[in-house]
């Protein structure tokens, strides 16, 4: 009898032109685009679940871990450009989620999470769960707010959205109270949030292209989030028409083909030492897109904070990052496309004088990553597996990671050969790799989907495995196995050797584990056993993971400890 009630309810609601606040929600969601949302579900945003019962065609992707979904969402938004969109629930939800909107603001990911909260009436109380979910998420977002009334939901998500993609692509949290979700409210015309794209002035290109006319030793360092087919094409004939060498900052390794002669390396936490030189010794960096954070810069001392050695023409969308840190010569406030698209049709500057120089950065970058140029103890040789995944993998081919020393050989060796193919943390946030790849399997069915994750990365999120299989999504995950946390010892072993305390792990059978998911899982012990288990995984419609045992004390590709507790 209730249920008749609330239906007839409902009806002359629909009839009266008035939506709940739930109901609102999605359609604002719907009205956007959005295809796909990522959720641990909780009692507190009901009305959305029921909702989108009703709209089949958003696909609601549950997950095991509010991390693991709002990696998933971070993840799906590097690869759309669009919001990647999170629910989850107050208190315990939100805080566990908020490792993925750290990973979002870190790396310029436009991405929405919503946080269910207490009724208004007892907010302020210390109620079940409730968190000032503002106040916690104000740090690590470009805004964060409640929601106060049913009848302003549309417009709350319109300025998400927004924010969100305007600028500097970064993370935006809302908290939506119960009862605002169960109100009702007449609906309102919506409209998709265009993507705003700031274009620079002919006299800023005029600025850049005079610098570069002055150079002798260029370097372009391209980075950021939000990149499409077009620009990145623009920016690879900008780098061309001018013979540049193009560098890219960390974990941007996909913004240009890395087989290209004039692709020189990237900038991360194991830059080789050839190119850090180079870096130091350029009289001019053009910097598309990258913030020139730390990790690109090797603590600001490849380029010095404020005034740097070299000259800077700082190309950026967001005002506020220009000058920040360094004093721009040339400093243009422009989005990625825009600006791209504009250097590319510049004229063309005659690059004879400093295409020897692009040949030297070429020649370095191809001899550090070439896997006979390192050793390995132990029967594995891991570059030798890198270089064989990237031999098997399409172009199209997706490759995520988390954070742990075995991403230096991931990097160093894995050749990406076109955008939106590396999904990886600049947060350096562990536990990245799995939940991104399920959400780029579901973005792209089609396309392979290789996760590489240290045991203690993997081990952050294995229960996303039962994610993949609920969802459908055959991901191949290659966990580096080691038994130690490998980054802290190195550090361990550099500051403190022979001191071990707190880098040791005992593991689970990972086959089993793997297997126990439904997973086909396979154990690898030598270099010779991971190319016939890695092209069963390719070529099998199923998740499989493939667990690769290798020598702790091979903590880099140049870092080995020749006994325990003594380093080299």
């Amino acid at each position: 009898m209730a249920e008749a009630v609330n239906r007839i309810k409902d009806e002359a609601r629909f009839v009266a032109g008035e939506r709940t606040g739930g109901q609102l929600l999605v359609d604002a969601l719907r009205t956007e685009g959005l295809d796909r949302i990522f959720c641990v579900p909780g009692e507190s945003y009901l009305e959305v679940l029921d909702a989108l019962h009703d709209v089949p065609e958003i696909q609601l992707v549950v997950c095991r871990h509010e991390g693991a979904a709002a990696n998933m969402a971070e993840a799906d938004g590097k690869l759309t450009a669009r919001p990647g969109v999170a629910f989850v629930t107050r208190g315990p939800g939100a805080l566990h989620a908020s490792v993925g909107v750290h990973t979002a603001f870190h790396d310029s990911t436009p991405m929405i999470l919503f946080v269910g909260q207490v009724q208004r009436e007892i907010r302020g109380r210390e109620a079940f769960q409730e968190i000032d979910v503002a106040a916690v998420f104000a740090p690590i977002t470009k805004w964060a707010a409640e929601i106060d009334r049913a009848d302003r939901i549309p417009e709350f998500i319109h300025r998400a959205y927004s924010i969100a993609t305007a600028g500097r692509c970064g993370p935006v949290v809302l908290s939506v109270p119960e009862d605002v979700l169960t109100d009702v409210a007449a609906g309102s015309g919506l409209h998709r949030t265009p993507l705003l794209q700031q274009a620079p002035s002919s006299e800023d290109v005029a600025r850049v292209r005079a610098a570069l006319a002055a150079a002798e030793r260029p370097v372009l360092i391209v980075g950021g989030s939000g990149w499409s087919d077009a620009a990145l094409a623009d920016l690879q004939r900008f780098a061309v028409d001018n013979a540049l060498p193009v560098v890219a900052s960390s974990r941007r390794q996909d913004l240009f083909d890395n087989r290209h002669p004039n692709y020189a390396g990237h900038l991360s936490l194991a830059t080789s030492r050839a190119l850090a030189a180079r870096v130091e010794r350029a009289d001019l960096i053009i910097a598309l897109g990258a913030r020139l954070s730390d990790v690109t810069t090797r603590g600001y001392t490849l380029v010095r904070a404020p005034r740097a050695a070299q000259r800077i023409a700082h190309i950026y969308p967001d005002p506020n990052e220009i000058g920040r840190v360094y004093e721009a010569d040339v400093g243009l406030v422009a989005s990625h496309a825009a600006a791209a698209a504009a250097l590319a049709g510049m004229p063309r500057i005659d690059p004879a004088r400093w295409r020897p120089w692009l040949a030297d950065m070429r020649l370095e970058y191809e001899q550090s990553t070439d896997p006979a140029s390192v050793s390995m103890a132990g029967p594995v040789d891991l570059a030798a597996i890198v270089a064989h995944v990237d031999k098997l993998l399409p172009p199209d081919g997706i490759v995520t990671n988390g954070a742990g020393n075995y991403t230096i050989w991931l990097h160093r060796f894995f050749r990406y050969r076109t955008g939106h193919t590396q999904l990886a943390p600049t947060s350096g946030a562990m536990g990245y790799g799995l939940p991104a790849a399920v959400a780029a399997k579901l973005r792209h069915p089609r396309r392979p989907v290789v996760c590489f994750a240290g045991d203690g990365c993997f081990l952050m999120y294995p229960q996303e495995l039962a994610t993949a299989i609920q969802h459908q999504a055959p991901i191949i995950v290659v966990v580096v196995n080691n038994s130690i946390y490998g980054t802290i010892r190195m550090h361990q072993e550099r500051r403190y050797p022979g001191r071990v305390s707190g880098t040791d792990m005992v593991n689970p059978d990972l086959v089993a584990l793997a297997q126990s998911f439904g997973a086909h899982a396979e154990a690898v012990t030598t270099t010779a056993e991971f190319a016939p288990a890695f092209e069963r995984a390719l070529s099998s419609d199923r998740l499989s993971l493939i667990d690769v045992h290798i020598d702790p004390s091979q903590l880099t590709p140049d870092f080995r400890l020749p006994a325990a507790g003594a380093a080299r």
